[in-house]
Parts: structure tokens; C-alpha cells; sequence
């Protein structure tokens, strides 16, 4: 065990990667966390790839001047416009390349080919993630001999539904409905979703309200939890650094106040947040 705090970062634009970080210190509550979360600069998804790049970097370097050895992007929008350039490009050429950044699309992308029986698979999004392509071409990448058929549906009222805590509102149910009624009119077939934002977990009961019968619904919390679990399992040079002592740190770059009212909607307790700026 270390001998100092280096703690796994956990980065968000803004609240939904809650809900990743809630599966994480479920499952492998023995580690140390940092949430971070870009409250003041979000929401991400209708930024260019350039910005969203940008944005992510700079937090991502402020975990790892934490002390984070692992970072996991919690975001959809930052997984798809920025986490490439990150592992391929600044890791190699900066003074961190021992240091490791994950996201969120391949695990999910992965649970895919078991899941599916009739090869069509729908994704639910923000318009950012959507408009990237992403879960179509990771998709493509991991089943290219057997070729699924993939249908995606941006969803850009479900965030603020969740964030304004709207959820019981009758507005919400009926964008809930349309959307999935424009999903499956585009490809009645489809038989497995990606809730393709980590804020629709909170959705999870109006959405299967609305859904045909059979039709398997992937969120990405426990996903990424346990690909976690086993990435360290494989990198022990990794898992060795991070310190283990149940502790969990909340930085926001908007009012700790907001973050914390707001964060409780996600995790069901009480957080008490420290505001840093970022870049």
C-alpha cells in the first residue's frame, strides 16, 4: 500500500459521473477517491471537440497534480471528444506517462455482443455524444465480422430534467416517451439500449415505462465498476499505487454549495465539496 494519498480521480463535466462514482465506492470501496466535477464550464455536449479537449486536459491534470496515478472519465461527451488524444498523444509526451486515464464507452461497448440477440442495438445520448459517432465506431471495432446495427437518439431535455430534479414532473415522462418512440421508429428491431449518459440512470424508472417488452437496458455504473475491478486486477503495477484508505474527496469548479445540494439528488447523502479553479 502507498505510503501517501493517491487516490483514483473521477472526472464529470458536471453531476452525472455521480453515478458512476457511486457503483465505484460500492464495489471497491477500499480505495481512496477524488470526484471532480466541471459544474461551472458544463455541460459539455453541445462544445466543439477542441474545447471538450481542452476542458478535459486541464482536469485531468489537476488530478494527477492530487496525486492521482489512475483517472477514470465519467463522461460520455470527454470518453468520446477528448479521451484518444489524452492516452495517445499527452500521456507519451508529458512527465506522466506511468499515469492512466479509462472512460466509460468501451467497457459498455464490450457487454454489447452478449447481450444482444438480434444484432440491433440502440444508444441514448446527449447531442455531443451522439453527433461524435462514437458508440457506433467502438461498436463496429469489436464486432467486425458479425456487424451490428446500430441506432442512435440524442436526448438533450433528459440532463436538465434530472439536474433541475424534475423527474416526477409530467414533462418528463412525456420527452422520455417521444424520444424512445423516435428510437424505435427508426429501427423497430432494436433489442438492447446503452443509456449512453450517466445521468439516465435516474430515468431508469420512467424509461421502463416506456420500453417494448424483452428489450435489455444497459447503464453504465456497475459497467464501469467492475471493468475497473478487473483492469486492476490485470495492472497490479497500477493497483499497488493507488492508497486504500475508504477516503473521498468532492471538488467542483462551480459553488461548493450547489455542487453539494445537488450532489445528494445523485448519491442519497450528504457531500461536502471544495471549489477549485481549472486552466
Amino acid at each position: 500500500m502507498p505510503d501517501k494519498y493517491q487516490p483514483i480521480g473521477v472526472f464529470d463535466s458536471g453531476y452525472g459521473g455521480l453515478t458512476v462514482f457511486r457503483e465505484l465506492i460500492d464495489q471497491l470501496p477500499q480505495y481512496d477517491y477524488i470526484y471532480l466535477g466541471d459544474n461551472a464550464r458544463n455541460p459539455y455536449g453541445t462544445r466543439s471537440f477542441e474545447v471538450v479537449y481542452e476542458y478535459t486536459w486541464q482536469a485531468v491534470n489537476h488530478l494527477f497534480e492530487r496525486g492521482c496515478r489512475l483517472v477514470v472519465l465519467a463522461c460520455n461527451t470527454a470518453s468520446a471528444k477528448a479521451l484518444r488524444n489524452i492516452q495517445q498523444i499527452d500521456l507519451p509526451r508529458t512527465s506522466y506517462p506511468d499515469r492512466r486515464v479509462l472512460g466509460v464507452i468501451r467497457p459498455s461497448v464490450e457487454m454489447i455482443p452478449g447481450l444482444t440477440k438480434t444484432g440491433h442495438v440502440g444508444v441514448l445520448g446527449t447531442r455531443g455524444t451522439v453527433l461524435s459517432e462514437s458508440y457506433p465506431m467502438e461498436i463496429a471495432k469489436i464486432s467486425p465480422d458479425s456487424p451490428l446495427t446500430v441506432v442512435q437518439e440524442a436526448c438533450p431535455m433528459w440532463v436538465p430534467i434530472v439536474e433541475n430534479n424534475a423527474i416526477e414532473s409530467p414533462g418528463a415522462a412525456l420527452f422520455i416517451e417521444e424520444n424512445l418512440k423516435n428510437l424505435f421508429a427508426k429501427d423497430p428491431l432494436i433489442d438492447t439500449i446503452i443509456l449512453g449518459c450517466t445521468h439516465y440512470p435516474l430515468l431508469l424508472d420512467i424509461i421502463n415505462r416506456f420500453l417494448p417488452p424483452g428489450v435489455v437496458l444497459l447503464s453504465q455504473g456497475h459497467v464501469v465498476a467492475t471493468k475497473l475491478e478487473d483492469y486492476l486486477f490485470r495492472h497490479p503495477e497500477i493497483e499497488m499505487q493507488c492508497s486504500k484508505s475508504g477516503r473521498r474527496d468532492y471538488l467542483t469548479t462551480e459553488s461548493a454549495g450547489n455542487f453539494d445540494q445537488l450532489a445528494k439528488i445523485f448519491l442519497g447523502e450528504e457531500v461536502r465539496s471544495q471549489h477549485v479553479k481549472l486552466g
